[in-house]
């Protein structure tokens, strides 16, 4: 259930931050799910990194979405030069 659980999880962050992000954000289901995992760690480990989460401690749903948001704007602007 732990990947299967991930890729869930991924999935309703990804949608929840695109949902959130104003504008025209052009991508698939795929790079959806991949948005809402690295959001998820995004805000893991960087949380940890500012002390915010302990070690071994997951972020929470909002710190995910707030890290996939940052990973959409990213992706938005890396796009845009291509």
């Amino acid at each position: 259930m732990g990947i299967i659980g991930t890729i869930i999880i991924g999935l309703l962050v990804g949608l929840v931050a695109r949902f959130l992000k104003p504008g025209n954000d052009s991508m698939g289901w795929i790079m959806t799910i991949l948005l809402g995992i690295g959001g998820a760690l995004l805000a893991t480990y960087g949380g940890q990194a500012l002390g915010i989460y302990a070690a071994g401690e997951a972020a929470g749903f909002i710190g995910a979405v707030v890290g996939a948001i940052i990973l959409l704007v990213i992706y938005g602007l890396v796009s845009r030069r291509t």
